[in-house]
């Protein structure tokens, strides 16, 4: 009988360069401000905690923390890409490069529905286009397929281009039929978004049996711990006298639904609250579920 290959011993390692005392921590940490996003309703739910006259007061961001990674998760048709893409109209029209990578529709499609999120919103689309920065992943199964190629083709942009903001829609479609790899993939991607001070959005997918009004997307609750929080956005037909009561609606209405599950840059409001897509496509927030 041959004998067994011996099984290397490895060394554990001291990583001296990965530790740091909070002081040094602190000077490589970036001044964190709030990113306006928009959408109506949303920008003051993030805050501060600040010392005034020596009481504790909380002081709105007015958008969401810099640098942040938010996962935007809920069933479909619940408002995650008209989210995305006001996030995206508002920063390209102030003057700043947005990538979008687009994973469920290629990016002439995209950009159609931008111009006209930006109609929406007042603003005239023409004079911040060249501000988006299209990735077509849809289109390209090199860059859908391939994590390292996408990672690579986005850092180029970002060089190139300067890019400051980043969204994915959806993160959900990387791992498609192979959702073992989800955390993986969201961890990467997550590192990456940190490495270069990215503020990103990644919009993924629940499943139809998942709870609403949980953090949970496809590829399970491990997804959204990754990011620095998590937004869901929920649909609810009222089919009870329960329910018509509870929301002061009528039988057969729909109900949109709203709710940051967590933030660790920032402190957030932690109701859930009405949301609502306008006539012409934008999303609005709304006051919270049993008033102020």
């Amino acid at each position: 009988m041959a004998d067994l290959p011996k099984e290397e011993h490895h060394e554990p390692e001291v990583i001296k360069e990965g530790i740091f005392v909070g002081s040094e921590a602190l000077a490589k940490a970036p001044k964190i401000y709030g990113v306006p996003t928009g959408i109506e309703g949303l920008d003051d739910l993030f805050f501060v905690v600040e010392t005034q006259d020596g009481k504790i007061v909380k002081k709105s961001l007015g958008g969401i923390p810099a640098y942040s990674v938010f996962n935007i998760t809920g069933v479909s048709d619940t408002g995650k890409s008209l989210m995305v893409e006001q996030f995206t109209v508002r920063q390209a029209s102030e003057g700043h490069k947005v990538a979008f990578i687009t994973v469920e529709s290629p990016a002439n499609f995209v950009a159609a529905s931008l111009k006209l999120r930006a109609a929406a919103m007042g603003l005239e689309f023409e004079k911040f286009e060249d501000n988006i920065i299209l990735i077509d992943a849809a289109s390209h199964t090199k860059l859908r397929e391939d994590l390292p190629n996408l990672l690579a083709t986005l850092a180029y942009a970002i060089k190139t281009y300067h890019i400051k903001f980043t969204v994915v829609d959806s993160v959900t479609g990387l791992f498609e039929h192979k959702e073992m790899l989800a955390r993986g993939i969201v961890r990467r991607l997550f590192n990456f978004m940190k490495k270069w001070y990215q503020t990103a959005l990644f919009v993924s997918q629940k499943r139809s049996g998942h709870e609403e009004l949980t953090a949970e997307a496809a590829g399970g609750y491990a997804v959204g711990h990754i990011v620095d929080g998590t937004m869901v956005l929920a649909k609810e037909l009222i089919d009870s006298p329960y329910k018509a009561k509870m929301y002061k609606k009528e039988i057969g209405d729909i109900v949109r639904l709203f709710r940051i599950d967590g933030c660790r840059m920032a402190g957030h409001d932690t109701r859930t609250h009405y949301m609502e897509i306008t006539e012409t496509g934008l999303v609005r927030i709304l006051e919270p579920i049993g008033g102020k």
